[in-house]
């Protein structure tokens, strides 16, 4: 199972712990794989300064079994981007997309959740306004307060470090519950997980009009 992490100026670090996920999932599934992509070979800069090298450009990218799509502040200017936005009509599919956090401003962009039931980023600071207001008032989209929200070719997950409960459904969805569960030990992450689920709905909209 191959993932592609996309990646553009201004996302959040914390968003990387998908790519996290992934690597310490490996260790329980060394079948699985993961890739950067960017507009570019150079290093992109996320929302801190920090520097990430890409694997692939865009143009070049091999094709991949679930795309994440990160979020943070660059989002603004992302969904302004038409190579980026270009890339994701592109890609998906066949790849499942994979929003995390304000990744799905971008890929509502693109035109890619028109008519879905999807979610976001909730939180804000103070003086923001919480993304998943835009989010329904920009899109023609039907937004809910979730933990993901799972549309069968497209997932959205939830805000900032609901990324890594994201990326555990896909690969529980692929990998069954009990290896699942076992790379969520390994992350010592079994506890956040359940509480996480008690607090927040998973919305599963498969096959329905949503």
């Amino acid at each position: 199972m191959k993932f592609g992490f996309v990646m553009y100026p201004g996302v959040e670090p914390i968003d990387l712990a998908a790519v996290g996920v992934l690597s310490m999932a490996r260790r329980i599934e060394p079948a699985l794989s993961f890739a950067l992509v960017a507009a570019s070979a150079a290093p992109v800069v996320f929302s801190n300064g920090l520097r990430v090298l890409p694997d692939h450009t865009f143009g070049a990218a091999p094709a991949f079994d679930v795309l994440l799509l990160p979020g943070g502040p660059g989002w603004v200017a992302a969904r302004g981007d038409e190579g980026l936005l270009a890339y994701l009509r592109g890609a998906t599919p066949p790849a499942r997309l994979v929003t995390l956090c304000t990744g799905a401003m971008i890929a509502a962009a693109a035109g890619l959740l028109d008519g879905k039931t999807v979610t976001t980023k909730v939180e804000a600071a103070p003086g923001e306004t919480p993304p998943i207001e835009i989010l329904a008032r920009e899109h023609p989209v039907i937004a809910r307060h979730a933990l993901l929200v799972d549309t069968g070719q497209v997932i959205s997950g939830g805000g900032v470090s609901l990324c890594i409960d994201t990326v555990l459904y896909v690969l529980e969805q692929a990998l069954g519950p009990d290896k699942t569960a076992e790379i969520a030990r390994v992350l010592e992450y079994s506890a956040a997980r359940r509480a996480n689920a008690q607090r927040l709905p998973i919305v599963q909209t498969v096959g329905a009009a949503a």
